[in-house]
């Protein structure tokens, strides 16, 4: 059984109900609830909600709907405490979660997911994309008299232009499979977590009304071009 959760809690502090705030003519969490319904592979969508009007247009959207207790909905809520209580009242061997805030992943995003969750020795599956500023090249501190330093990576040699920087990547949170074995035990992350690399363009994440002008450009210019 593979469940698809959404977390949509209603206290956003950046963006006053920013999980329902209109996208493209769509609420915010519509985008995740439609993708995960497209995707085939998932038995089952439900999106967790402390709120009875988004709860209302989930039920819309055509997912199904678990109360979250308002204790469980507060700004330092841990997630994982969220999967907890999904898998307290619902039945799944795989998690499947996907945050409102990153609406632009594809269906092929996510079987791509779910074809490396069974791979050998896999606990769960994360989505990355190639971060924008690379630490090996640009990222530091000021230390004593105002002298650079670089942080604690050190290169075997000097990097001289930006291209030379080994390649490296930041979750996009965009997607996130996981075994119920692993969230029972409380984690995310295991060394055994792989990952899938997505283009930059389906990497958008919302937090702030200027988020929120990007992503309005990007389907505009027609950018994101949509697989369900």
């Amino acid at each position: 059984m593979i469940l698809g959760v959404i977390p949509a809690r209603s206290g956003s502090k950046s963006v006053k109900d920013k999980n329902i705030r209109p996208l493209g003519g769509r609420p915010l969490m519509a985008w995740s609830i439609k993708v995960s319904l497209a995707c085939k592979q998932i038995d089952q969508v439900v999106v967790s909600t402390d709120s009875d009007k988004y709860a209302q247009l989930a039920k819309f959207y055509g997912a199904e709907v678990i109360n979250r207790p308002a204790e469980m909905a507060q700004d330092e809520t841990p997630m994982i405490s969220v999967l907890e209580h999904v898998l307290s009242v619902k039945t799944a061997d795989t998690i499947v979660l996907l945050d409102p805030t990153s609406p632009f992943r594809l269906v092929k995003d996510i079987e791509a997911c779910l074809e490396k969750i069974n791979e050998p020795a896999t606990d769960s599956v994360v989505t990355v994309t190639e971060a924008e500023h690379n630490p090996y090249f640009i990222m530091g501190t000021i230390g004593h008299n105002d002298y650079w330093q670089f942080l604690l990576i050190k290169p075997d040699k000097p990097i001289i232009r930006r291209q030379d920087a080994p390649k490296v990547y930041q979750l996009n949170a965009g997607i996130y499979v996981i075994k119920k074995a692993i969230i029972e035990s409380g984690k995310f992350f295991t060394d055994k977590t792989k990952v899938i690399v997505m283009p930059i363009e389906r990497s958008v994440h919302i937090d702030t009304k200027m988020d929120f002008k990007f992503a309005e450009f990007l389907l505009k210019e027609g950018y994101v071009q949509l697989d369900y």
